[in-house]
């Protein structure tokens, strides 16, 4: 009898022990990227499981334990899944394994996983309600895991990371879009927030091509949006097809006297020819050709739709709901001799003393860029516009200092692919832009990869005091898209701390992105995100300056 029970307990510790050598060499990581969790999208990648067997041979996922304790609202989830991870390691979201209703705190995957090979990648994904808390904060962890049948260590699975909700506002094909790109976003003087885009038609192609400007618009502070409206479609003017009027780059003002709303566009009429700049006749829906404004000589000197493209302007009076025509400023903004006069994507600002002013660029008499303003003095009658503030810059946004002074922040041709010299060229000019200065911190303190930015004053009471912020946005990266961050300067742009900063996407996009204010505590952010064309985030004021 005992030796029978010898034998059987010498079976068992033998299996368990190889079980535990086995497990020992099953190594799990977990990467928590930092990415938005967004309502209206179905899949929302939060954390990646690598798992590796160090003895190189197959093995089996037995089970999974997922934990959303720690997650502000979990009643926001609606289902939590689980999907394998693509060559690149990013998120395949056409290979889903498995998804399960999320009820409570911690979801059970006991579904098989053989793994043929060494090692897999897989990615736990949620999906919120439509409608969500935009403050909900999502905490995921991997509490456990069970690897041919026995608990493997897992690194970092008590992680106090957590991801930021938001709102995919616009997604490929949304609408029949093919591409929204471009954002620019404000509050008006009754609250609602008003977000603009191009509805790039048919590719993600900049002009030429068949794209409008599109317009939605909160009442809620951005949880929930009103449907596309478009302000500016050129149709099929002149006897063209929509694809050679094509609309784009626009950028949106609150005149913070009368309410009224501007939005300003650039329109391309056809296309001329990138190599003699001479105007291409006979293009119809069948024809293939193609340039851009900032394409060889895809925009010329003069005026008329024949020789440049053109800026166009349209107007509300009713909080958005209803626009105007567009007008042609062209001949009242460009000079002749300019080759390109054009929008700075984002917003414009009204300044103190009631002076509209929209960020603005161009191409001089040689076809080299540069960024300035143009403004208007009479509520938007009539507008001039500004010198050069500097040359080979381009996409900008102004603010107004605390001086009174204007500040204009520019995307600087230099800083592409430049590790050792790069930032934002910055401006400074107390005259409109009769004459402009350098900013102390221009190309030493905002990095960036050649891309648009977007700068913003934000005004909050603390200690019974009004006090200012600096608010700036853009890739913190000096050569790729990514790291979509937004920073704070509590003294008019001199300093950005880095503890005065958050970054809200990781992964690479396009990265455009717009600032508003939508209370004094509260700041909205519409940009253009690794997960979805256009998303909008909340961020506490207090998450910035309170650190």
């Amino acid at each position: 009898m005992n030796s029978t029970r010898n034998k059987i307990i010498f079976f068992l510790v033998s299996v368990f022990t190889v079980i535990f050598v086995d497990a020992a060499n099953i190594k799990v990581n977990i990467q928590r990227p930092t990415l938005p969790v967004l309502a209206q999208k179905n899949i929302n990648p939060t954390i990646r499981l690598d798992i590796k067997n160090e003895r190189k041979e197959n093995f089996s996922i037995n089970e999974i334990t997922i934990s959303l304790e720690g997650t502000k609202l979990i009643s926001d989830i609606v289902s939590v899944g689980i999907c394998r991870a693509d060559k690149r390691g990013f998120i395949d979201t056409a290979n889903v394994l498995f998804e399960k209703e999320c009820t409570v705190p911690r979801v059970i995957f006991n579904n098989n996983i053989s793994v043929s090979g060494d090692s897999i990648s897989l990615w736990i994904f949620v999906k919120t309600k439509d409608e969500i808390d935009l403050k909900n904060r999502i905490h995921i962890s991997c509490p456990s895991i069970l690897i041919d049948k026995a608990p493997v260590p897992i690194n970092d699975f008590k992680s106090k990371k957590w991801l930021r909700t938001g709102i995919a506002l616009r997604k490929e094909g949304l609408d029949g879009v093919a591409k929204s790109r471009i954002p620019g976003l404000v509050t008006s003087k009754k609250g609602t927030l008003l977000a603009i885009y191009d509805a790039r038609w048919e590719s993600v192609r900049d002009l030429q091509g068949n794209m409008d400007i599109a317009l939605q618009r909160s009442f809620d502070e951005g949880r929930t949006w009103q449907p596309m409206q478009i302000i500016i479609d050129m149709g099929e003017w002149g006897g063209l097809p929509q694809k050679y009027n094509g609309v784009s780059d626009a950028c949106i003002l609150i005149d913070d006297v009368t309410s009224d709303i501007y939005v300003i566009s650039l329109w391309m009429h056809g296309i001329l020819d990138k190599e003699t700049g001479k105007w291409v006749e006979g293009l119809n829906a069948q024809s293939e050709q193609w340039t851009h404004q900032w394409i060889g000589r895809g925009s010329q000197p003069g005026l008329n739709v024949k020789q440049t493209s053109q800026i166009l302007m349209v107007k509300s009076s009713d909080d958005g709901l209803t626009w105007s025509k567009p007008v042609n400023i062209t001949k009242q903004v460009k000079r002749p001799e300019w080759w390109l006069f054009a929008p700075a994507p984002g917003h414009g600002i009204t300044l103190k003393d009631g002076t509209l002013v929209f960020p603005s660029q161009g191409r001089d008499e040689n076809g080299l860029p540069f960024s300035n303003i143009m403004w208007s003095k009479d509520r938007g009658k009539t507008w001039k516009t500004s010198n050069p503030a500097h040359s080979d810059v381009t996409e900008c946004m102004a603010v107004e200092l605390t001086d009174g002074r204007v500040m204009l922040n520019m995307r600087d041709n230099r800083n592409k692919k430049n590790k050792e010299i790069n930032g934002r060229r910055v401006s400074i000019t107390s005259d409109l832009g009769e004459t402009w200065i350098e900013h102390p911190t221009s190309r030493k303190a905002l990095i960036e990869p050649t891309c648009m930015g977007s700068i913003h004053r934000h005004t909050y009471t603390k200690n019974g005091g009004k006090h200012n912020v600096l608010l700036f946005s853009n890739p913190n990266s000096k050569l790729r898209r990514e790291r979509l961050t937004i920073k704070a300067s509590l003294d008019d742009g001199m300093t950005w701390p880095k503890k005065q900063s958050i970054m809200l996407d990781e992964y690479r996009g396009w990265a455009y992105s717009c600032i508003t204010s939508i209370d004094e505590n509260t700041i909205g952010i519409l940009y253009e995100s690794s997960q979805a064309d256009m998303v909008f985030q909340q961020i506490e004021i207090k998450e910035l300056i309170h650190k």
